[in-house]
């Protein structure tokens, strides 16, 4: 049996008066423990879900409008996705295109993990059309259906395994794939999903045939996150 390691409910009760919501002296703050530890997660990370945080999960949900509320003061939106239960941060658009200060940074995924995500969409559609609710992914798979998107001029083989399985790791600290016990095998996340539109899924495989028809760009996949 394989089970997700996560430490973000592994922590004391601060607030010993459920009735009160001051938490140190001088606190202005407005919402409750349970509340200040969900928006830190949401600040925090890319993402949060069911799944890993069933708490902060359920807190959000309760006060989903109080969080969109906050975000909304710092120049970000809330997304909620109540179909795989996961929910998370973008930057929020100006409606005449006007850009906001943001404490989240453009970076771009490389070619590797663009890949990963297109594999990772297909495998994880295609085992939960077959009824499969955990869908697993072992890190030898990962590594062999990246070198397949190889190129007949790439010959560095031993270099794009590194970074085949540098995209595997960085996915994981991502939390696109989670980890199990057994340090080779992961879980896709549902949140693979909510990233790839089957639009934007159609736009990366056209990208990646075209990859491996030309020599490699610096073309990548935009995205934003903490």
């Amino acid at each position: 049996m394989h089970t997700l390691t996560d430490d973000t409910n592994q922590h004391p009760e601060i607030d010993s008066d459920p009735t009160s919501l001051s938490l140190f002296e001088g606190d202005e703050g407005t919402l409750s423990a349970k509340q200040r530890r969900t928006l830190v997660l949401l600040l925090k990370h890319r993402y949060i879900s069911s799944a890993l945080q069933p708490v902060e999960w359920q807190t959000l949900l309760a006060s989903e409008k109080i969080f969109k509320q906050h975000l909304n003061d710092v120049f970000l939106d809330l997304h909620v996705d109540r179909h795989y239960e996961v929910a998370f941060k973008r930057q929020a658009v100006a409606e005449g295109g006007e850009r906001f200060p943001t404490l989240l940074h453009d970076v771009a995924y490389t070619r590797e993990e663009t890949i990963l995500l297109v594999l990772l969409r297909q495998r994880f559609r295609s085992e939960r059309a077959s009824g499969h609710e955990i869908v697993l992914v072992d890190r030898d798979f990962l590594v062999d259906n990246v070198a397949h998107f190889r190129p007949e001029y790439a010959t560095d083989f031993s270099g794009d395994a590194r970074k085949a399985a540098g995209a595997i790791d960085s996915l994981a600290k991502a939390r696109v794939l989670l980890k199990t016990s057994d340090p080779d095998r992961f879980r896709i996340s549902a949140v693979i999903e909510v990233l790839l539109s089957v639009e934007r899924l159609g736009e990366l495989l056209n990208w990646l045939r075209q990859e491996n028809a030309e020599p490699l760009s610096t073309r990548s996949l935009e995205i934003s996150h903490e």
